[in-house]
């Protein structure tokens, strides 16, 4: 029986598609395709007008005030009035902007974030397109983001827009070197660049109740923290919302969009959230592997949304908590921290791989983790950065 729930979803779309037997090849697998990418944005879409009303909600809890609480059902029609506010307000283009270009920004960079979703695993035999190289892909099609909001800025002939992108990309370049880095030592330890072998490879318990899952390995721990503080400046979410910070510079590269393109790059940001904490859910969470072995009867699908889940509301649990970080604070914590950790992990992953991945390898590749850490921490000398402040000339 929880064989079949595991399997519904597989199972429903086998019988659809066997509705079209006896049509030639071509017809089944377009078919095929366009359920995928159907299930894909039905699936996100729902997510993403969820999160939408949840996360304003959450943030209006944790800063004690109201959040939307007037249209619909405790406020859950709000996604729908926001929508419909977008698509009726006017499309405003700046009378010497590049309009071809201008066009073409919001859907290149909301076309990436959804190419990502296609090749992560959501469950037991449920990845829409599996590919070998599908860690490959992802950052292949996701690195084309700093060529969308470069033609944000440039389309939109605003100086503020261009120096918001220009800003955008470096803090995006900055920190897609950590965030690929991190994914080498599970590459490594798996020898396989497809998603699907690296949840493989997490599968199985210890005692029946420690899963063998990356992130309860130091390296792995530690290279987790360091992709999803990566992933947070990809995706532009405070405290690293630096392009967007409308006290310093409007709204960035979007400075001169409205309307749908406007929810467009709103839509797309959220979209590359849910990529971004997918891929961490795969590479280092188990994927949909469940956290103890007595609860496997429960649907894979459902393990890995409840994971992402718990990830997104981190993400919201942050933008209530953590004020934005200067733009020098940013790239100096990734060039100078982020990186050298980022090599850490990999040769903390080698070490506890050639020490037989047991206990022994598991304490020395602790050691390299800590030692790393602690050396960074006394020569970039962080005491003296944050000491007092001293005021001279406002007696």
């Amino acid at each position: 029986m929880s064989q079949s729930i595991d399997q519904i979803f597989i199972n429903a779309k086998q019988w659809i598609l066997s509705l079209l037997s006896g049509r030639p090849d071509w017809v089944t697998t377009i078919a095929s395709i366009l359920l995928n990418i159907g299930a894909l944005l039905g699936v996100f879409l729902t997510i993403f007008a969820l999160i939408s009303v949840l996360e304003r909600k959450i943030l209006g809890r944790m800063q004690n005030r109201y959040g939307p609480n007037r249209v619909g059902p405790f406020g859950l029609f709000q996604p729908i009035a926001d929508g419909i506010k977008m698509l009726i307000k006017e499309d405003v283009v700046p009378a010497r902007a590049d309009k071809v270009v201008h066009f073409l920004a919001p859907i290149l960079v909301a076309a990436t974030a959804i190419l990502t979703l296609g090749v992560i695993p959501y469950g037991r035999n449920m990845t829409p397109f599996a590919i070998d190289g599908g860690i490959l892909f992802f950052f292949a099609v996701g690195s084309t983001t700093e060529l969308a909001v470069f033609m944000a800025g440039w389309g939109s002939n605003n100086k503020f827009s261009m120096l918001g992108a220009m800003r955008a990309i470096a803090q995006m370049v900055s920190y897609e070197l950590p965030l690929i880095i991190t994914t080498l030592p599970v590459v490594m330890v798996t020898g396989a660049l497809s998603p699907d072998a690296i949840v493989a490879a997490q599968g199985g318990y210890s005692f029946g109740i420690l899963p063998h899952w990356f992130v309860t390995t130091p390296w792995g721990a530690s290279a987790f923290i360091l992709f999803f503080v990566s992933g947070l400046v990809e995706s532009n979410r405070t405290p690293f919302d630096v392009p967007e910070g409308e006290s310093e510079i409007v709204a960035g590269h979007m400075t001169e969009y409205s309307g749908f393109k406007y929810a467009t790059f709103f839509l797309a940001e959220y979209f590359g959230m849910f990529a971004i904490s997918g891929l961490a859910v795969t590479l280092f969470l188990g994927g949909w592997h469940a956290p103890i072995a007595v609860l496997e009867f429960i649907p894979s699908y459902a393990w890995f949304f409840l994971k992402l889940s718990a990830l997104l509301f981190v993400y919201i649990w942050i933008r209530g908590t953590l004020p934005r970080t200067r733009v020098d604070q940013i790239m100096n914590f990734a060039w100078k921290f982020m990186l050298p950790m980022a090599f850490t992990c990999i040769i903390a992953a080698a070490v506890w791989h050639y020490q037989g991945r047991g206990l022994a390898g598991w304490l020395w590749s602790l050691a390299v983790i800590t030692i790393v850490y602690l050396t960074l921490s006394l020569l970039l000398e962080t005491k003296k950065k944050f000491a007092p402040r001293t005021y001279r000339f406002v007696e």
